[in-house]
């Protein structure tokens, strides 16, 4: 498993460099709802930062991260109701490396953008004061 590092050398996130090929997969087959939020995620269009699509964090590929902040969108399909659970533990995983989790449901960011990016720069706001 590869760590990420920050200036310093200090360990932050580590990956499973496998997991490479299956984000550029993932990037290449983008949900309707993923491509969407993408348009207004990329060119650091919120608040000026920095957001990358499939993610490596330990053993799971994230929708959406902004490395800087933290700070990880997820986006649950209708099969996500079926999973519940793993998604919890997954989440949970994932905080534990300090990092926030936020989750719409891609109904909501086709029908409702406004308050999914609302939303999501509450968090950036929130985020920014930790860093």
């Amino acid at each position: 498993m590869k760590k990420r590092k920050r200036k310093g050398g200090i360990d932050i996130i580590p990956y499973r460099s496998d997991l490479v090929e299956k984000t550029r997969e993932l990037r290449n087959n983008a949900t309707p709802a993923e491509k969407y939020l993408w348009k207004y995620l990329s060119r650091k269009q919120i608040c000026g930062y920095d957001f990358d699509r499939q993610t490596p964090i330990d053993n799971y590929i994230l929708d959406f991260c902004c490395k800087e902040l933290k700070l990880v969108i997820e986006l649950d399909g209708n099969y996500h109701e079926l999973q519940s659970e793993e998604d919890l533990r997954r989440q949970n995983q994932i905080e534990s490396f300090v990092v926030k989790v936020i989750r719409f449901e891609e109904k909501q960011v086709l029908e409702d953008i406004e308050s999914v990016l609302s939303e999501i720069e509450y968090w950036v706001t929130k985020r920014e004061k930790l860093i």
